[in-house]
């Protein structure tokens, strides 16, 4: 047991410093480019299913509520939380539009749309990508090492594992940074 709780550890430490020694530049453009966007009156909508749905809620309260300083709430929706809408959207027309319907009614020019597929392929992100991109969306794609999400996004985050695990993990320390960062743009910190 000890050995896997290490080789766990360890395999996650070596995973994010090598996807965080990779893309310190391009972290620093998406959050400034998040941070202007948000002092432009523009959102960020979040999407991606299981873990990332889960992981897409835990976003999109830190900009909401706050993340290291008390200020005001920032515009952040995860579209991965109305059962209501999911269901029927589900239910009438497709899973693969259950995110794709959601962007068509509240994404608008200007907007940010950030996709979560630890494989690159889901195919209901895909899709609600797509749609981002032809509503004029600046979409931040995050995902494996594999996948159509890596083109399509603006910002391409792809962390070069196959072990969903240590993708998430990767995933949730690049979104508390972005969020950090983006913050202390904002409110000069």
């Amino acid at each position: 047991m000890k050995k896997l709780i290490q080789q766990s550890v360890e395999e996650s430490i070596k995973a994010k410093k090598e996807f965080f020694a990779g893309n310190i530049e391009k972290i620093e453009a998406c959050a400034s480019m998040m941070a202007l966007t948000l002092k432009k009156g523009r959102k960020i909508l979040l999407f991606g299913n299981g873990g990332s749905a889960a992981d897409c809620q835990h976003i999109a309260a830190e900009f909401v509520n706050r993340f290291q300083m008390e200020r005001r709430p920032l515009p952040a929706l995860a579209l991965t939380t109305d059962t209501s809408i999911i269901t029927s959207i589900g239910n009438d027309y497709s899973y693969d539009d259950i995110f794709f319907k959601q962007l068509q009614a509240f994404g608008k020019k200007g907007d940010i749309a950030l996709g979560i597929s630890t494989s690159g392929n889901s195919p209901n992100i895909i899709k609600a990508v797509r749609e981002a991109k032809q509503l004029g969306l600046s979409i931040i794609g995050f995902s494996g090492n594999k996948g159509k999400l890596k083109e399509l996004s603006d910002f391409p985050f792809c962390v070069d594992s196959s072990t969903t695990a240590r993708i998430q993990e990767v995933h949730i320390l690049l979104a508390h940074i972005l969020c950090d960062l983006t913050e202390r743009i904002l409110f000069n910190e």
